[in-house]
């Protein structure tokens, strides 16, 4: 007699692939319109079911996890990002917790360079006059950009994304600095031929592009605050594919309006979709609705690592991709 198939409820619709192959393997419940689940939906999931797959626009706090249901053991969650899940309580529960970490590495790394590309070369700028019907013509000093070849860029993170970053911004001849919780071994280091500085300040003080690839936790938020933005020369850029709180976005918008700095490039806001006016306003600002990692590739394979981490659950192992605190 076969064994029970896991009952896996699925917050969000998926790439049509993923659904499939997961009604093949599991007793699963998808989602029939592509909208968030609301709290009540979310509790009333997690009571259920045996395993909860869902997605960084799902906020899995201890409230929540206090609720769930005797049989919830896995929060498999789609997306490398975990800020969304209390691992801690969750694991104080019995649960479970994995990701789907590596797939979008350089989905997103290809993002960083075009949003420093549109910040940099003013392509927002010239969309728009285009758009607006308003251009007249070429003009030897119309929206002059600056080139990327020989700027220093900082990456603030220099994990699979931020590494994947500085081989590309090598390629296009940019100096390659960082700042990481810890300096990257030799062997890693040197064909990147990247400059680590210990000190964040030192580093944002004196780059002209500064790339945040760091994960959103209690000791990364703010991390770009005031203090550092008011360090950044005022012919620097920033950009942001990783998550919206590790800048304080208020004093941001205070240093664009102020000319304090040439600009920015956001595919993540600290307040999600509440993306301020004023920030929207701004000509020297490119803004993405969080597309980094948004390839039909890198969902699909997201999907994958998810199944992955089910079957294996479903096979009395741990998951591959299983999240503990210690890593947070």
């Amino acid at each position: 007699m076969p064994s029970k198939r896991l009952s896996v409820v699925v917050t969000r619709r998926l790439p049509d692939e993923v659904e499939t192959r997961m009604k093949e393997l599991f007793d699963v419940e998808l989602r029939s319109d592509d909208t968030p689940m609301t709290r009540a939906e979310l509790s009333e999931a997690m009571w259920r079911a045996d395993v909860l797959v869902p997605t960084v626009t799902d906020t899995i706090d201890a409230a929540l996890i206090g609720q769930a249901g005797e049989r919830l053991k896995l929060i498999a969650s789609y997306g490398a990002g975990i800020d969304h899940v209390d691992v801690e309580t969750a694991r104080a529960r019995g649960i479970l917790v994995s990701n789907t970490p590596g797939v979008v590495t350089d989905d997103t790394a290809d993002m960083v360079m075009a949003l420093i590309l549109c910040v940099t070369r003013r392509i927002p700028e010239g969309l728009s006059l285009m758009q607006a019907g308003e251009w007249s013509g070429w003009s030897p000093t119309a929206l002059l950009g600056g080139r990327l070849g020989g700027r220093r860029l900082g990456i603030l993170g220099m994990g699979r994304i931020g590494q994947a970053v500085a081989r590309r911004a090598r390629a296009f001849g940019m100096q390659v600095h960082y700042h990481n919780r810890r300096r990257l071994r030799p062997a890693v280091e040197e064909p990147l031929e990247a400059t680590y500085w210990e000190s964040l300040d030192q580093m944002v003080a004196r780059m002209d592009v500064v790339s945040v690839n760091c994960p959103h936790t209690p000791s990364t938020f703010h991390l770009m605050n005031a203090r550092r933005l008011q360090l950044m020369k005022p012919t620097s850029v920033i950009v942001n594919t990783s998550r919206g709180e590790v800048i304080d976005e208020n004093a941001l918008i205070r240093k664009l309006k102020a000319g304090d700095l040439a600009g920015a490039g956001l595919d993540v806001y600290e307040h999600g979709t509440d993306v301020s006016p004023e920030l929207r306003s701004l000509p020297n600002v490119a803004l993405l609705p969080h597309m980094g990692s948004a390839t039909r590739e890198g969902r699909i394979e997201m999907g994958e690592k998810v199944i992955i981490n089910v079957k294996t659950f479903a096979d009395g192992h741990r998951p591959p991709d299983q999240v503990v605190p210690a890593m947070l």
